[in-house]
């Protein structure tokens, strides 16, 4: 028997260590014919902690596990599955189609032979010993693999490009600086299969004609690194990495990982290099694009982690079969992150041109509460606001492009009604205003601006034309920003203008209809509730609220503050706040 416990950073999060400490104890108390092992996170991280029974070739699953009732769990495996532990995953996973996160969940990142025996690293030796690395390309074409860090771009385009550029030493780099909010899919794939990521920049670096790699990843994802580095260290060992490679002479590949600051900025490739090299990450103008004059001035390439982990199935099992999925311009599939207000919260991979709909309510269960759905934020901080009007919009590229979001690296934050449009939209706005490099003028000087105008209509300040400037200013900023930070760090306001200007209306008016911008809310104490019972004016840091004991207690809403302390003290609900 052996057992695996879901060992990602959401289920360490949620208890895994202890679960992993519990279960070592229990089999050597009792001396019991079982193994324990650890994996990555399989997507389902609303259910973690989760451990995984594997006997006689069957999976027990066990979902939601506390480390206190390990002994029962061990017992449960014995004689069979909780009812419906095994269905929750299971009706959420055949509902995808897994090609990036086919390993995790099922593999232990720790050891490259479960990857080996899973059939990895077939697709770069064979690579090296029958094809060219134009065949290699061609594949890759045929697939229609598009970038997935954000723009889009064909893979293969790149990769032609720093093929034909001249020179004898290239550089194949990982961007895994992954900083949308919300967003943990590269972390999920570098934590729970870390080989498939490295198989993809050999086959990159073989495609190009680079002998050297480099994952830049941030520091923030100290597990990603220290798995990361194993996983390289055991290809070493195994002659899949360094010189010679698979017994080949004159072949070598290499691979070193470079632990970013975390500047968001960074995600972008010139100023990801610039970091790579020593300097502060700023963007810099193109062309020379990077695959001509990139890392230390040599052609170099740059592929984010997703993109990558294809690239092993698509070699192995060939373009057309990756071709097939999607739709004619969006092939493939394309790993999520499910966040927000949705009831199952983690990541999914699904077909390019599945409906939000279907990614949402199907897969993703819902609302949570069963609350009304208002708007899904697509792309992170760079992307837009889709409200329920478009909840039937294919995600795709272009589909999703007219919509004024972006499909941007997979952040998916699902808001209900409860959601204010308004402080939403200055929440993505203060993240990309914090993470400006501040090179461009209008990018710099322009978020801080439209910040400021949100920031004044968010605690009842706003004025007629404030919306019409930050629509100039959204415009203008793209206009004029060097890099992809500027130029998309409008969407999210220029989205929420465009489906929800009700609300902004509204805001000027001196309202917040969903209740969340505190200055806007008006407190008061119903007559027919109120006992009278002082609490609430003892808590009232301004002495708003006045009153006699065993009767009725008022406001002056010249003196509230909307600190919602009252709120917060009265047992019988009297107060209330609109």
């Amino acid at each position: 028997m052996r057992f695996v416990v879901g060992s990602g950073s959401c289920g360490i999060a949620a208890g895994a260590d202890k679960v992993l400490a519990a279960l070592h104890y229990q089999i050597e108390e009792g001396n019991l014919d079982a193994s324990v092992e650890i994996t990555g996170c399989i997507g389902t991280c609303y259910l973690e902690p989760i451990v995984d029974v594997y006997v006689k070739g069957k999976i027990k699953r066990f979902v939601n596990v506390d480390s206190n009732k390990i002994e029962e769990l061990i017992n449960n495996a014995y004689i069979g599955t909780p009812d419906g532990s095994n269905d929750l995953v299971l009706e959420q996973l055949n509902k995808q189609n897994r090609i990036v996160l086919r390993n995790c969940g099922v593999i232990n990142p720790e050891k490259i032979d479960d990857y080996i025996d899973l059939g990895g690293y077939q697709a770069i030796e064979t690579c090296l010993r029958e094809k060219t690395p134009i065949q290699v390309i061609e594949e890759v074409k045929i697939a229609g693999l598009r970038g997935r860090g954000g723009a889009g771009f064909p893979t293969w385009f790149k990769w032609n490009a720093a093929l034909k550029s001249p020179g004898d030493i290239k550089f194949m780099v990982c961007n895994a600086d992954e900083g949308d909010p919300g967003a943990f899919m590269d972390r999920s794939v570098l934590e729970g299969d870390p080989h498939s990521v490295i198989e993809g920049m050999m086959i990159a670096g073989y495609a190009i004609g680079a002998k050297k790699g480099i994952v830049y990843v941030r520091a923030e994802y100290p597990l990603a690194i220290v798995r990361l580095e194993k996983a390289i260290s055991q290809a070493r060992e195994k002659n899949i990495l360094g010189r010679d490679i698979f017994g080949i002479k004159g072949c070598d590949y290499d691979l070193s990982i470079k632990a970013g600051a975390g500047a968001f900025v960074c995600g972008e490739e010139t100023a990801l290099i610039a970091s790579l090299e020593g300097e502060r990450g700023m963007p810099r103008l193109k062309p020379p694009f990077p695959a001509q004059k990139g890392y230390l001035d040599y052609p170099t390439n740059i592929n984010n982690v997703e993109t990558l982990a294809n690239v092993p199935w698509i070699l192995k099992k060939g373009g057309q079969a990756f071709s097939d999925l999607g739709t004619d311009k969006s092939n493939g599939t394309k790993v999520f992150a499910l966040t927000g207000k949705v009831k199952n919260g983690g990541l999914v991979e699904v077909p390019m041109g599945m409906t939000l709909r279907e990614v949402i309510f199907d897969i993703g269960g819902g609302i949570v509460k069963d609350k009304l759905f208002k708007a899904v934020q697509l792309g992170g901080p760079s992307g837009g606001c889709i409200p329920k009007e478009l909840l039937d919009t294919p995600v795709e590229y272009e589909a999703i492009n007219k919509t004024g979001a972006i499909v941007g690296s997979g952040g998916m934050v699902v808001m209900d009604d409860s959601t204010c449009m308004v402080s939403m939209a200055k929440f993505f706005l203060d993240f990309t205003c914090r993470e400006s490099c501040g090179k461009c003028t209008y990018c710099r000087i322009g978020t801080r601006r439209m910040l400021e105008i949100l920031t004044r209509i968010t605690e009842g300040e706003g004025k007629e034309g404030d919306i019409e400037l930050l629509e100039e200013l959204s415009i203008k900023i793209k206009e004029g920003s060097m890099c992809g930070l500027g130029q998309t760090a409008p969407n999210p306001i220029q989205t929420t203008i465009k489906y929800f200007r009700h609300e902004y209306e509204e805001h000027i008016a001196g309202k917040c209809s969903a209740g969340a911008c505190e200055k806007l809310l008006t407190y008061d104490i119903s007559k027919e509730i109120c006992v009278g019972c002082t609490v609430c004016m003892k808590s009232c840091p301004t002495s708003a609220i006045m009153g006699s004991l065993k009767k009725p207690h008022i406001i002056d809403q010249s003196k509230c503050i909307k600190c919602g302390h009252c709120v917060d003290k009265c047992k019988f609900k009297a107060i209330t706040k609109s």
